[in-house]
């Protein structure tokens, strides 16, 4: 795995990012960011994390309810890769209005023991049933407990109504293992795929973000969104009114409500942090959401989890384990990542999606990425980059 890493490394260090994704992301753009970003700028940039998208996009026009059209998918993240190993997390909540399964148990627990999975609001039950079969198939449990294992999926899910046909019951447990198997280290694709297919953010279209930070003492945090939530007029980009200069390119909609406002926020890092101290790290997502202009509306479901990769080691007693702990004195500067890959992660969202129609010629348009840089510019907050 590192050896791997090392290689994606030196081909950003020598190439640069843009080369290896498609789309370009919100740095390429010159918005201002602070803190040191990993080499990825990806929650992969934790070593030994995965992510991994399916994408559904079939059929146009009218909406025919359980034919289309689709715009939906999954996304996975696998915290230790193909190996299962249950990592310390802690969850947290700005507003309510979402699910996000398994969450009880690693309240209960202090443990992740899934893959994570993120969807469709109306996808939430056929995911989980999936992740059960997936985790049966390919053995992902202790592998001394080859029967009696038991799983708690952890599947999250935003509101996709305004683009698909999200009662058709569309993913199958074909498109969560593919999801599931194709999880890899390395650049995340961002935008329109996976869950993030059909997610709108501020009435621009929206969807799947990522960003990272390098902090004292050398570890790793990264954030992985699906961002759907929020008004135009109160998106804000580096301190800068955005959604109130940029008033048109709003959603044409027909039939549908503009309500669905939710973000979900997945952090991994390889600090030594255990779940009260993870639970606490969940919570500064909220700073990151709120710069931006989210706020927790009545319609969110604004879902954050936290896990840490840290290794535990055993003692000279078979059912004792020696757990390293990060002191709450130094876990500041991972409050103050958090906060920022959540901000980068969602601009990125934003910056990657494309324009998008879906049901009943329903249209929501990407961020114009000229004139963000025009408002940026206004305001004296954009930074030039070579092109």
């Amino acid at each position: 795995m590192f050896r791997c890493f090392s290689l994606i490394t030196v081909w950003v260090t020598l190439f640069g990012l843009s080369s290896l994704l498609a789309e370009p992301r919100a740095r390429d753009l010159g918005v201002p960011f602070s803190g040191e970003p990993g080499p990825l700028n990806a929650i992969t940039d934790v070593p030994g994390v995965r992510v991994g998208h399916q994408t559904l996009i079939r059929g146009e026009g009218d909406w025919i309810p359980g034919e289309g059209p689709v715009r939906t998918g999954v996304t996975a993240i696998l915290p230790t890769g193909m190996d299962y190993r249950p990592v310390f997390a802690g969850w947290s909540t700005l507003n309510g209005n979402g699910e996000m399964t398994g969450a009880i148990w690693i309240e209960e627990s202090g443990f992740l023991e899934e893959p994570i999975l993120l969807t469709s609001t109306h996808s939430v039950g056929a995911v989980a049933d999936a992740s059960i079969a997936w985790r049966r198939e390919r053995g992902y449990h202790d592998a001394e407990d080859g029967f009696s294992w038991a799983s708690l999926p952890v599947v999250a899910e935003t509101w996709d109504g305004r683009l698909n046909d999200m009662h058709g019951s569309h993913i199958s447990r074909e498109d969560v293992f593919a999801a599931l198997d194709g999880a890899a280290p390395g650049p995340v694709e961002e935008g329109n795929v996976g869950g993030g297919t059909g997610m709108v953010a501020h009435r621009f279209k929206a969807g799947i973000g990522t960003a990272s930070r390098v902090v004292e003492g050398g570890y790793t945090l990264g954030v992985l969104v699906q961002a759907n939530y929020g008004r135009r007029e109160d998106l804000t980009i580096a301190g800068v009114p955005v959604g109130r200069e940029i008033s048109n390119y709003m959603p044409e909609l027909m039939m549908t409500s503009q309500e669905g406002n939710s973000i979900i926020v997945i952090i991994a890092t390889d600090a030594p942090l255990l779940p009260h101290q993870l639970k606490r790290i969940s919570r500064r997502a909220t700073v990151g959401l709120a710069r931006l202009g989210g706020f927790g509306a009545n319609s969110s479901g604004d879902i954050f989890l936290a896990f840490s990769t840290a290794e535990a080691e055993r003692s000279d007693k078979d059912d004792v384990w020696q757990v390293p702990m990060l002191e709450n004195t130094a876990i500041d500067g991972l409050f103050i990542a958090t906060a920022e890959a959540t901000e980068e992660a969602i601009v990125n969202a934003l910056v990657a999606a494309e324009t998008m129609t879906g049901i009943n010629d329903n249209r929501v348009y990407a961020i114009p990425h000229e004139r963000l840089q025009s408002v940026l510019r206004d305001y004296r907050r954009l930074e030039e980059v070579a092109q």
